[in-house]
Order: C-alpha cells, then structure tokens, then sequence
C-alpha cells in the first residue's frame, strides 16, 4: 500500500475531526455524527494498509527465504 495511502487516511481522519469539532461547536449532531463517521472510516481504511503492509512483507521474507537473499 504505502505512503499515500497513509496520507490519505490520515486527512480523512483530521477532516472527521474536524468536522466534529465543528458540530460539537455548533450543537449539530448530524454534522458531529458525520464526522465520527468519517473518523471510524479512516482507522478501518487504515488498519487494512497496516495489514496488507504486514502480508506484503511477510510474502517477500519468504521469497527471499527461498531465493536464498
């Protein structure tokens, strides 16, 4: 996966943040919901890069493993 997907992740999680704050500023529930949301999606997103990383890494020890590098 790499950098930009951790790039991404990471500002969809500072707009949820930032849209929560803003609804909890302004009382609006929906708008702090929405951004509860968008953090949630952003960690979910983000555990999938952390764990395609790990398999991606995991596959290439192996190949080296058997390769012999």
């Amino acid at each position: 996966m790499g950098l930009a997907d951790d790039a991404k992740n990471k500002a969809e999680e500072l707009k949820g943040r930032g849209k929560e704050a803003a609804g909890s500023a302004t009382d609006n529930q929906d708008l702090k919901a929405e951004g509860q949301g968008d953090q949630a999606s952003a960690n979910v997103k983000q555990k999938v890069t952390d764990a395609a990383d790990a398999v991606k890494d995991k596959t290439n020890a192996v190949k080296d493993k058997l390769t012999g590098h």
